[in-house]
């Protein structure tokens, strides 16, 4: 037999000082082919190798990223940084997965096309974290999203002790002469149906079941709840869940039927494994509903109530299942419901059987509706007596690892039944980091998009230390960030720039972190030697006492009874670390209530903060607010997407195409064929190409092979049909106008005072890069608040407006933050109060008034610990802000 071996040089080296070692190595240096260098051997092996990356604004990149370590890619806005990392690598490693599939099977997935660029090599299995709100299911929570539920779930059905959902006892296992005592008890007269479950909701064609059923001699079954002859049964879908039951015998229940009825339910049992299903109709129902009432009941040799006689299904894993017909509640199907809580199952939902199965004194409900830490804490004490060793102690190794991981990234204040889309993007990505560190996959690359989101320092320190033990693991961790600690702890630092959108796309530096800092074009590196500062001196601005706005008593969530007080005309920053109560209090108390108290209706506050949002909410608990009549108005802008289509792009959002559209309008072709500034439309109306409708593509479907999107043949991309471009200003025709970024755009409409505000106002919060007509479902939640924000820059304002925005610095490098604190103050300094969120110690320190929550996250915060100037909190022993500040 001949034995090959391959391994990098680098694996040579650290073999280790033994006979087998020293073998392997010589085996090695001997086999090695003439001219080959160890270069050559390992370059696939222990690196992804890219060249020619082009897609979006990427130039021609090529880069290599070394196997098994932490990579950072970082830049300016728009630089380039995810078009490489998610739009290249991760695309191609999705459509390299998909791509080894069988046709069949490729058919049923919504496979990624290509990305452009020229190869990748030594690209491993890879898997992507990002900030995507995907989750938005009301069904997924905490515990699902990170697998413990999927283990929580066969943990309660192995291990777990049933009690009567009647009389709260102990179930015992029901022997065939109780079920037949029980049958027998019926009124006489009563016809009586035994039927042998043999399959209950299983997928499949169920060919087996089936012919089991006609060995015993049995003619009949009802299936999926219809009574069939067995020749007549159609053939089963695959995909679909069958319910299948052998009909034993038809009998009526009088003196002397008892043998009969008693060899039947051995047939039954014998069939279906100690499981029986009767329907019968009693002489009085059938008197009342003339012959149409009928009722089903289920017997279990496996689990019965000796007092109530009550019996049990068996008890599955999908018992505990709310997304299953088999475990949840009937009366709400186990959906989750914020407005009501369901009368029945109390907002458990899972139906009483599942309930009534504990652990430990506690049902699955019980144990999720626990804190992490809480839970962690309950399952290290679990006492499991030596019997049941062996089923739960592997069970419980897998909760616990993610539960430890959880806790340690800062999340430890989260209820496994949180709902998962009530959580941040920072929130959601950690919780979903769990099940990639518990599954304990070695040799995956794992692509993260700014991991540090939401985070306080605190918890970023425990961050970036559970992604070392990913890479320690064996695994390749790249990270887009432009958080400075992580960019500092990375084995490998990349700057890509120098500018954004046209003006980027090129690696600017490349190599450790104390490398880079010594570039000397880099605008990164000149921010971390310090020759750039983010923060610039200046006075503070003074408090003004009667200028005040109050809010007492807010208790939503862990907020303990809070008072709060924020001075008008100042730039406050609400901080402290992740679940301290920052969103309770002010997103969800604050806002709505003054909006409520301005005369706003919350909607209309929602309707700034996505186009397609009009969600009505209402205020948290609180007793009282003042100061509310020295604001005129209040804005809140979010990261919600500023549209969901792909006809939604920042100039429309901000209504600066329809300016535009008026300038072609009143152009001389356009007056002599009478063209309105609707013809312009690429939405609607007879100027949109006919063929795409105005959407610029057009989709092929490939059967197998992916969905194509191609540009059109007809109006070649540019949306419009032929007589529509054919009107021109200064030899631009309108869909020329769509391709220019914002600050091409500023240039060209100089002589336009209103087109020329909207476009200043994107340009100060630094998105000159964007084109006016990309779609709005490529841009970030980052670039999505600042076109919100610099629309309402554009508008006519009174000088005593509250804008509220949360965590305003995502996906910002140093400079943005540098750029979008000058707006921020720009906003304070003409008479307005600004309100942010925020974890960024710049935009901290920039603050003319800090309110910093905590000391803990979920029971352990909702308090203020300090507040007053980011100096005054720097003195406070007991704020953790206070002592990164």
């Amino acid at each position: 037999m001949d034995t090959t071996f391959v391994s990098p040089a680098g694996y040579i080296d650290m073999c280790p000082p033994n006979n087998w070692g020293q073998l392997f190595c010589n085996a090695i240096e001997r086999e090695r082919l003439p001219g080959m260098s160890t270069v050559e051997v390992t370059a696939a092996e222990t690196m992804i190798r890219i060249e020619g990356a082009r897609t979006h604004n990427l130039k021609n990149v090529s880069l290599d990223i070394a196997h098994n370590a932490l990579t950072v890619l970082t830049g300016v806005s728009g630089s380039g940084k995810s078009s490489l990392a998610f739009d290249t690598l991760y695309a191609e490693g999705q459509r390299q997965y998909i791509a080894s599939l069988s046709t069949y099977a490729r058919q049923f997935l919504n496979q990624m096309q290509r990305p452009e660029v020229d190869s990748i090599e030594g690209l491993q299995p890879t898997l992507c974290i990002d900030q995507r709100a995907g989750l938005a299911n009301p069904r997924s929570t905490v515990a699902t999203v990170a697998e413990i539920y999927d283990y929580l779930r066969l943990l309660m059905a192995r291990v777990g002790t049933p009690s009567c959902t009647v009389c709260d006892k102990p179930i015992l296992q029901q022997s065939p002469q109780q079920i037949l005592e029980a049958l027998m008890q019926l009124p006489e007269g009563t016809k009586l149906v035994l039927m042998a479950p043999v399959v209950r909701g299983r997928k499949g064609a169920q060919r087996d079941a089936l012919h089991a059923i006609r060995k015993a001699g049995l003619v009949r079954a009802r299936v999926d709840g219809e009574l069939l002859e067995l020749d007549s049964i159609p053939d089963l879908a695959v995909r679909k869940n069958h319910t299948i039951e052998a009909v034993v015998d038809k009998i009526v229940i009088r003196p002397g039927a008892e043998a009969r009825i008693a060899e039947s339910l051995r047939l039954a049992l014998r069939l279906a494994e100690g499981l029986a299903s009767v329907s019968y109709l009693t002489p009085e129902l059938a008197d009342q509903a003339k012959g149409n009432v009928w009722t089903e009941e289920f017997f279990s040799t496996l689990y019965a109530c000796p007092d109530c006689g009550v019996s049990f299904e068996e008890i599955e894993p999908r018992t505990f299942s709310f997304n299953s017909p088999y475990g949840a509640c009937p009366a709400c199907e186990g959906q989750a419901t914020d407005s009501s809580t369901c009368t029945q199952c109390g907002g458990a939902r899972l139906r009483p059987e599942a309930l009534s199965v504990r652990l430990a004194g506690k049902n699955i409900y019980e144990i999720c509706s626990q804190s992490i830490q809480a839970s962690l804490e309950w399952f290290e004490a679990l006492p499991v007596s030596s019997d049941q060793q062996p089923i739960a102690k592997p069970i419980i190794v897998e909760m616990l690892h993610r539960l430890r991981f959880l806790v340690k990234v800062g999340v430890g204040y989260l209820s496994l039944s949180r709902g998962a889309d009530s959580l941040s993007g920072g929130e959601l990505q950690r919780v979903r980091l769990a099940t990639c560190i518990g599954s304990g996959l070695v040799g995956v690359c794992y692509i993260l998009d700014e991991p540090s989101i939401g985070l306080h320092q605190r918890d970023n320190d425990r961050l970036i230390a559970s992604l070392r033990d990913l890479q320690q693991q064996g695994n390749t961790v790249i990270v887009v960030e432009h958080d400075e600690a992580m960019m500092r702890h990375a084995d490998r630092l990349v700057d890509i720039g120098p500018g954004a959108g046209n003006q980027g796309g090129e690696i600017v530096a490349d190599g450790t972190p104390a490398e880079v800092e010594q570039h000397s074009t880099s605008l990164t590196a000149a921010y971390l030697r310090g020759d750039r500062q983010v923060v610039q001196a200046g006075p503070r601005r003074a408090r003004q006492k009667k200028q005040i706005l109050k809010l007492q008593g807010a208790s939503l969530h862990n907020l303990k009874d809070l008072s709060l007080e924020i001075p008008l005309g100042l730039l406050v920053g609400i901080t402290g670390v992740s679940g301290s109560g920052k969103s309770s209090l002010i997103g969800q108390t604050l806002v709505p209530a003054l909006a409520r108290a301005l005369g706003q209706d919350s909607s209309d506050v929602r309707r700034r903060s996505s186009v397609e949002d009009k969600q009505v909410r209402t205020a948290g608990p609180y007793r009282s607010l003042a100061g509310h009549k020295l604001v005129d108005k209040l804005i809140e802008i979010t990261q919600t997407p500023i549209g969901r289509t792909p006809r939604s792009t920042p100039a429309t959002y901000c209504g600066v195409f329809d300016l535009i559209r008026v300038v072609w309008a009143s152009s001389r072709t356009a007056k002599q064929r009478g063209y309105s500034s609707s013809r312009f439309s690429f939405n609607a109306g007879a100027g949109r190409c006919v063929q795409c409708q105005g959407q610029g593509q057009e989709k092929i479907e490939m059967n197998f092979l992916p969905d194509l999107f191609v540009t059109c043949s007809v109006c070649n991309g540019s949306r419009y049909n032929r007589q529509t471009l054919q009107v021109r200003y200064r030899e631009k025709s309108i869909a020329d106008i769509l391709e220019m970024s914002v600050s091409e755009a500023l240039v060209f409409f100089e002589n336009f005072s209103k087109i020329q505000r909207l476009l200043s106002s994107l340009e100060q919060v630094g998105l000159g890069y964007l084109c006016l007509g990309q779609s709005s479902n490529t841009l970030s939640g980052g670039e999505a608040q600042r076109i919100k924000l610099a629309t309402e820059l554009a508008r006519p304002e009174t000088g005593r407006t509250i804008y509220f925005l949360d965590e305003p610095t995502t996906g910002l490098h140093f400079e943005d933050v540098r750029r979008l604190i000058g707006v921020l103050n720009g906003l304070v300094d003409r008479g307005n109060t600004v309100i942010v969120i925020e974890h960024n110690l710049d935009v901290v320190r920039s603050c003319d008034w800090l309110v910093d929550l905590g000391p803990g996250g979920g029971a352990a915060g909702g308090e203020i610990v300090a507040c007053g100037t980011p100096e005054q909190v720097a003195c406070e022993p007991a704020s953790l802000t206070g002592q990164y500040l």
